[in-house]
């Protein structure tokens, strides 16, 4: 039986396989990141890696698993090492990551998480624990005081559940004990990520004691970050094909596409590694860059995800096979632009074609499933947004329409061949009281999710200009299809299909 991934191990490779570039074990911990994913695992841990080879540093990571013991058991096991797989049509990269140093896990460790938090030698505490994590409302980016965890962390604060209140808990104790100031780095697909995730730490810690809202204020920063690679559900294949290459076991790795980015803007109150060495953009406003990402890549990732579902495919390069999806992908694009506000260096023209170009990679199987999950958290900054600035200038939605009529029907639960959909987001249980009070009467189901004003707010339920074009387009899914009632708006978006 193959031997498991080590660092002893490291030099048994194939010389096909990239390896660290440093020391792994005289690298410190630094960097404490919580929701040690496949996501971070495959982007702000591979920057740390580079920048670690190339200019050194007390940088090393100390991964915190929130929900589950198993990536601390499985990284922990072979030295904290893993290997990300690039998958690109022209072939397939390996490399193994050694920034990350530790792994631990909420549900017994949190007395050693604390103590990496509150230590002196740790300068940033990184998130990505997705959107709906943070425990807001998305409608209003404000935290949601009533959610239950939220709850539960201000009755108890030193047994915190919540990411807001685990954050807010280590900065209490730093100002306590002296340790100093710290960076607060939210790597999530949230608008103004950094002033969002300031605005739930200071929320909170008011409710706490003002007086530490105040220390936050004056010794944290919260610098803004855009992220973009696209990071599929590792599979039994995907292990398999590692093992091979490595000829060694390894139990935690992740896949990817080639393409990366990751753009920064504000202050580090107590340094940073030099991921600019990394090809990390350090930018005077990150917004420009985060709409482009948010409005252009995830909002069609997010249409595909479901329309495409409800067509019968179950990845997104399937999706994007179809000359009619990426037609209409293309218009929304296309519907989206006017709302952007991008530096004059920015070639949008480009970045449109590589999206098409990422979306149709059939060496990257990304479930359409895994994406449709916590739609409720994510329409607001990845399609509603849009459609507020354009109804403000009098532009068409009819895509974005289209997109969100997609998520409702849906999340109305039952696939066109009549089979049950798994729907997983924090209100599937709202979803299923809307669908129960009106069965088949679309225009009902319509008004009752649009009701839901923690996704919609009060506008959107108010404004003809939005809630006709989508209740036509669910009718249309529902009579239809989403493989028909695509073509039909692919053609009346490019009449010369």
């Amino acid at each position: 039986m193959p031997l498991l991934l080590s660092r002893t191990a490291l030099s048994s490779l194939p010389a096909s396989v990239a390896v660290p570039r440093y020391e792994i074990d005289t690298v410190p911990v630094g960097i404490v990141h919580i929701g040690i994913g496949a996501f971070h695992r495959a982007h702000q841990a591979v920057y740390t890696d580079d920048a670690l080879a190339l200019a050194g540093g007390p940088w090393g990571i100390c991964g915190i698993s929130l929900r589950s013991p198993d990536v601390r058991e499985r990284l922990n096991a072979q030295d904290c090492l893993y290997t990300v797989v690039e998958k690109a049509r022209a072939g397939t990269a390996y490399r193994v990551v050694g920034s990350v140093r530790e792994v631990l896990f909420r549900g017994n460790d949190l007395d050693a998480i604390l103590a990496r938090m509150v230590a002196p030698a740790t300068r940033i505490v990184s998130l990505t624990i997705t959107e709906k994590g943070y425990c807001h409302d998305p409608a209003r980016g404000e935290l949601n005081l009533a959610h239950p965890d939220v709850v539960h962390d201000l009755a108890l604060p030193e047994d915190p559940v919540s990411a807001i209140g685990l954050v807010v808990l280590a900065l209490d104790r730093r100002r306590a004990s002296g340790a100093g100031p710290l960076t607060v780095l939210c790597c999530d697909n949230l608008p103004h990520n950094g002033r969002l995730v300031e605005g739930m730490v200071g929320t909170y810690a008011r409710e706490r004691d003002p007086a530490l809202a105040a220390w936050i204020a004056a010794n944290v920063t919260f610098p803004s970050t855009m992220v973009d690679r696209i990071v599929p559900a590792t599979t039994e294949s995907d292990l398999a094909d590692v093992d091979g290459a490595l000829g060694l076991l390894d139990a935690a790795p992740v896949v990817c596409e080639p393409f990366r980015q990751w753009v920064i803007a504000g202050e580090f109150a107590a340094g940073r590694p030099a991921w600019e060495r990394s090809g990390a953009q350090f930018v005077a406003d990150v917004a420009p860059f985060e709409a482009m990402k948010l409005r252009l890549l995830n909002a069609s990732h997010s249409m595909f995800a479901y329309l495409g579902y409800l067509a019968g495919f179950e990845t997104i390069w399937q999706v994007a096979a179809q000359p009619d999806f990426v037609a209409l992908m293309r218009a929304l694009m296309d519907e989206t632009t006017p709302t952007l506000a991008l530096p004059a260096d920015v070639d949008l023209g480009a970045y449109k074609a590589a999206l098409v170009e990422r979306f149709g990679n059939p060496a990257l199987p990304h479930r359409t499933q895994q994406i449709a999950m916590d739609g409720s958290q994510k329409l607001p900054q990845r399609l509603l947004g849009t459609v507020r600035d354009n109804l403000a200038a009098g532009r068409p939605i009819d895509c974005a329409a289209l997109a969100v009529a997609g998520w409702m029907r849906y999340v109305a639960g039952i696939d066109e061949a009549g089979r049950a959909i798994r729907v997983s987001d924090p209100l599937a249980a709202d979803f299923a009281r809307v669908v129960a009070e009106h069965g088949a009467d679309t225009a009902g189901l319509a008004r009752g999710l649009l009701d839901l004003s923690a996704i919609f707010g009060t506008d959107l339920p108010a404004d003809p200009r939005f809630v006709v074009p989508v209740t036509r387009a669910l009718a249309s899914l529902f009579a239809e299809g989403a493989a028909r009632t695509v073509a039909a708006a692919a053609r009346r978006q490019s009449p010369v299909l």
